[in-house]
């Protein structure tokens, strides 16, 4: 299958062409400049496909300072991870994203997450508007290329979106500077909500249901966005970021796009959990439904490698740099099971701490906590003969050992390159997992009472994650740590009412997809981030102390602040978000 990595190449050949011809009258004069390529150069069938190969390059354009990956945003914000680093003022920006209380409008690191997602967009509207400007004599699969443009431009106004709220809305209809009279309040939050679902929509009804090119979106990549989508939509919010109520009828058709999803054939579950975090196994699989694409060794000088988690290698030779995005104690003591029943401990959990040692042999665990996190002396990347120590942390004593695992791979792995003084990868960066569509539709059966409808749903990915121990054994065989799970049991292990239900849905994503940079967004659509949170850093301040300044305030941080740049830039056209 070809991949988009060449067209991604081959395009950026083409808009570094100069132009020359050596002549002895006065005509050199008016020759375009050397180096550039005019507005109408670019306006030919090959060129304008090029465009849109622009607008996928943007994808994996991303940087430790502003990750795609979306850890700094999701993980260190939700109470699953800590910042990590050489302490709380390494990359001091995101130590500020964690804590809330001290994070202000003038974070540049926001500024840059903002005006990296507007170049995306950028990109994707000068696409459009070429594409528009031509017939489909001209260009067969225009209205193809449309649809995976306004998929691409989708996804870039939904993170936006989700962290900032209250966006400008700029499209291909603006002409010239006119974006600057755009506000970020033109629309309200219904509005663009509509505006990102109608993006997806386009793609439902305009992709074909298999695409040649690998990282391509197709019909159903779109209706699975499309159910995210819906997902947030569902539950409504006021002016002041409450959840005020869950619409029914947007709930069914977050139940209709899975369906659709889920019975179109094309994706499934891997048999074995770590197949999700391992560079040979997760090349656009069946579970990927729509990821970044990765490249190493493709005639670039670096190829395009996953520099967004560049940072989050541990410090110890075969490595060497930074130390970032580790695990919270929350966190890991999340996995741990009822020894009797196997379910999650709901209510105790987090009574006593998991430590490294004899506790991952004395209690029992879910089977994803060796997935997820690092902890000294057990096997690193499901290698026995590779042992993570306490030595590779770079500040154990502010944030503890717990290293994240998902985002990283071995280091003797062909996708792996050092890039003095990181490391990076060419694994590709999912951004919708197939659990994730299960989850989503479990969540909305459950929301419209049909909680018995979610029970084989949310069973089916436990019982994945229950025959996921085969990479997860020591040099001698035996398991790394003492796995006992079960599946939910109406009458015998559990009353599966919606309030049970919910809990035991809401447990699962975070242990699913727990340091994949979801979970505070999770936290905001279910309207509980701030009691969720102050009961976290309540909980956590002993064990990190750092976090004693750590405060969220409900009606304020469940977005973050429009940049002060970006209202600056506008002349004050921008408003700044509710409690800022």
């Amino acid at each position: 299958m070809k991949n988009i990595h060449a067209k991604i190449k081959l395009f950026a050949s083409l808009v570094v062409l100069a132009f020359a011809q050596i002549s002895c009258s006065n005509d050199f004069l008016n020759l375009p400049p050397q180096a550039t390529v005019s507005s109408d150069q670019l306006n030919t069938p090959e060129n304008i496909d090029g465009m849109v190969i622009a607008a996928y390059a943007e994808l994996g354009n991303d940087h430790y300072t502003a990750p795609n990956s979306l850890w700094p945003y999701a993980d260190i914000t939700s109470g699953d991870a800590y910042k990590g680093g050489d302490g709380t003022g390494d990359i001091q920006e995101f130590n500020f994203l964690e804590l809330f209380k001290i994070n202000t409008p003038n974070n540049p690191l926001l500024d840059q997450k903002w005006y990296r997602l507007y170049v995306g967009i950028s990109r994707c509207n000068e696409a459009l508007k070429r594409l528009e400007a031509v017939t489909e004599v001209e260009v067969p699969k225009k209205k193809q290329r449309m649809a995976e443009v306004h998929f691409l431009r989708g996804h870039q106004y939904f993170l936006l979106k989700t962290m900032f709220n209250r966006i400008p809305w700029i499209d291909e209809t603006i002409e010239g500077d006119g974006f600057g009279k755009v506000s970020n309040v033109d629309l309200t939050s219904k509005e663009l909500w509509d505006n990102i679902a109608a993006e997806f929509q386009d793609g439902v009804t305009n992709l074909p249901e298999t695409q040649a090119d690998a990282g391509r979106p197709n019909k159903f990549t779109a209706m699975a966005y499309l159910a995210k989508v819906k997902l947030y939509i569902a539950f409504e919010q006021d002016e002041t970021n409450n959840v005020k109520s869950i619409n029914a009828a947007t709930l069914n058709e977050v139940v209709s796009l899975t369906d659709q999803v889920i019975n179109s054939g094309k994706y499934s579950l891997f048999s074995d959990f770590a197949y999700n975090f391992l560079w040979e196994k997760d090349k656009n699989s069946t579970e990927s439904v729509f990821a970044i694409q990765r490249s190493i060794n493709d005639g670039t000088p670096k190829g395009r490698l996953d520099w967004g988690n560049a940072l989050n290698y541990p410090m110890n030779p075969e490595y060497g740099c930074c130390g970032f995005h580790i695990g919270s104690q929350n966190l890991m003591n999340s996995f741990k099971t009822d020894g009797t029943k196997g379910l999650p401990l709901f209510d105790t959990f987090n009574n006593t701490n998991a430590v490294a040692g004899a506790d991952f042999k004395n209690n029992t665990f879910d089977v994803r906590i060796d997935h997820t996190l690092a902890v000294p002396g057990k096997p690193y990347k499901y290698d026995p003969n590779f042992i993570y120590e306490q030595g590779w942390s770079r500040s154990g004593v502010t944030y503890g050992h717990f290293a994240s695992m998902k985002e990283v791979q071995h280091y003797t792995c062909a996708c792996f390159q050092k890039v003095p003084p990181f490391m990076a990868a060419s694994k590709n960066t999912d951004i919708i997992r197939y659990a994730d569509v299960l989850l989503w539709k479990a969540e909305a059966l459950i929301e419209l009472g049909r909680q018995n409808e979610a029970l084989p749903i949310i069973n089916e990915i436990r019982t994945r994650a229950m025959n996921s121990t085969n990479k997860l054994k020591d040099k001698n065989g035996a398991p790394v740590s003492n796995y006992f799970m079960d599946t939910y049991k109406p009458g015998v292990n559990c009353t599966w009412s919606q309030d049970f239900a919910r809990t035991a849905l809401r447990w699962e994503r975070r242990l699913e997809f727990a340091m994949e940079g979801i979970r505070f967004f999770d936290l905001v659509r279910w309207g509980i981030a701030a009691e969720y949170l102050n009961k976290y850093f309540a909980e956590e301040t002993p064990e990190r102390q750092y976090l004693k300044d750590a405060l969220f305030t409900k009606n304020k941080h469940e977005y973050f602040p429009i940049p002060q740049k970006q209202i600056d830039f506008s002349k004050g056209l921008y408003k700044q978000n509710h409690g800022w």
